[in-house]
């Protein structure tokens, strides 16, 4: 583990998703720091409502609707920001969305559409925002900024029926262990983090009421992304980590310098199996190995 920095206080923090779960949760712990906040979301009225609840706490507030997976307005984002604020200390590539299903029947528009904002918002965000935190540095000897990606456990294990999110978030993975070498050729003064949160009660079952019609093909949903669906929101809705709880333990790896970022650290079982596999050439493990009553129930529910 790096040396632990100071624990982050003042400075800006840039978080997209921020009208809900840990993106609303970590802009009140940014504002319980006396932190600037520029909140980013694609959900305006609830943007709105989640921005005066952080205002009211004393600090600055930035409120700024955008889809990140458009380049254009992270782009503006990033703007924005610079000119209200000067550089973030803290970047939250948070936003997300879930989508479930056998591989070979997601859409086109739902690749697009998963894509769009898994991946390519984190690469908007890191693409905007490195540069400006790269600058400050240099600019400032003492000056240290973080930048946290929100990917998942789906991106270290590749459950069945989850296919374009498990593929979102092991590039989110990637991308992140990437940022964090490359900046280490060239600074000690920006960090990399990557948050791999577990089943966690943050509305991400419910991604879809945030589709743009222009993603919606217009095909009823299949059977397996039904199910897929189902099974997610009941995992989702009877977590018992809070997305509280899951704020509080970005900053903790911030303020320790610590990369990765677990919600369930218990879960790691399973990465360690799909290693063991991979190190050893076999063929991927039985997921359901340790609950063979829920691989039946899915493939019951599939038949």
């Amino acid at each position: 583990m790096n040396p632990a920095q100071p624990q982050q206080r003042g400075g800006t923090a840039v978080i997209t998703g921020a009208a809900s779960g840990f993106g609303l949760e970590a802009s009140r712990i940014a504002a319980a720091r006396g932190m600037n906040v520029v909140m980013a979301d694609v959900q305006d009225e609830a943007l709105q409502a989640a921005a005066a609840e952080v205002a009211a706490l004393g600090v600055s507030v930035l409120p700024l609707r955008l889809d990140v997976s458009k380049a254009a307005e992270v782009e503006a984002l990033g703007a924005a920001t610079l000119q209200r604020f000067g550089a973030p200390t803290f970047v939250f590539n948070n936003a997300g969305v879930g989508a479930g299903g056998l591989i070979w029947e997601h859409s086109a528009a739902d690749w697009e559409w998963v894509l769009g904002v898994n991946v390519m918002g984190v690469a908007h965000g890191v693409r905007v925002f490195t540069p400006m935190m790269l600058a400050a540095a240099a600019a400032q000897p003492g000056w240290h900024g973080h930048i946290v990606n929100t990917a998942s456990m789906a991106g270290l294990v590749n459950a069945p029926n989850m296919g374009v999110y498990n593929v979102s978030k092991h590039a989110v993975v990637s991308l992140s262990e990437t940022l964090y070498q490359d900046l280490a050729l060239v600074t000690q003064q920006v960090h990399a983090h990557v948050l791999c949160p577990y089943f966690v009660p943050t509305g991400i079952h419910q991604s879809a009421r945030n589709r743009p019609p222009a993603a919606d093909a217009g095909a009823a949903p299949t059977r397996s992304q039904r199910v897929a669906s189902a099974m997610v929101e009941q995992a989702v809705t009877r977590g018992k980590v809070s997305a509280a709880q899951v704020a509080q333990f970005v900053f903790d790896a911030m303020d320790q310098n610590r990369f990765y970022i677990y919600s369930h650290p218990q879960a790691l079982a399973g990465v360690q199996v799909r290693l063991d596999d991979v190190i050893a050439s076999r063929n991927p493990s039985d997921p359901f190995a340790a609950r063979p009553d829920l691989g039946q129930r899915l493939r019951d529910a599939l038949a």
